[in-house]
C-alpha cells in the first residue's frame, strides 16, 4: 500500500493562512469606519408605552355577572 505523501503540506498550509490573513486585511481596510462616533441620548429615542396613559380592566370570566 503506498504511502501518503506528506511533505508539500507544510507549505500548503502556511500559503493558505498567508492568503486567508491577505483577503481578511483587504476587507477590513475597505470598511468605513466613522470619524468620530457619538453617544446617543436614551430620553430622546424613549418611544411612549401606549398603556402608560390609560388603566384598562380585563375581566375573567368568573368575575362577570350570571345572568
Amino acid at each position: 500500500m503506498p504511502q501518503l505523501d506528506t511533505s508539500t503540506w507544510f507549505i500548503t498550509i502556511i500559503s493558505m493562512i498567508m492568503t486567508l490573513f491577505i483577503m481578511f486585511q483587504l476587507k477590513i481596510s475597505k470598511h468605513l469606519y466613522p470619524s468620530s462616533p457619538e453617544p446617543k441620548s436614551t430620553a430622546a429615542l424613549k418611544q411612549p408605552n401606549p398603556g402608560e396613559k390609560k388603566w384598562t380592566k380585563i375581566y375573567s370570566p368568573l368575575s362577570l355577572p350570571q345572568q
